[in-house]
């Protein structure tokens, strides 16, 4: 069984939203992956940006400097 750790989840209205996230964490060297939605939250398009839970305050940067169109940000037990 996988060893279930804590992530940082960060979910869309829309797929161009995930897609911008995915592209602009890229293009910043930052971790993370696009992953379908868990089903404890709850998101529009159906995918989210999960990444270690370390990387918080840099994601939520690059979310407000990239003025990116999400719908949630969590953390949550994966």
């Amino acid at each position: 069984m996988k060893q279930r750790t804590e992530k940082y989840v960060v979910t869309f209205r829309t797929t161009a939203g995930a897609m911008a996230m995915e592209a602009a964490c890229s293009a910043a060297g930052l971790p993370g992956r696009l992953i379908p939605v868990p089903r404890s939250v709850t998101a529009g398009c159906g995918l989210c940006w999960a990444a270690p839970p370390e990387s918080r305050e840099v994601l939520e940067e690059l979310v407000i400097k990239k003025r990116l169109d999400v719908d949630g940000i969590y953390a949550i037990i994966l």
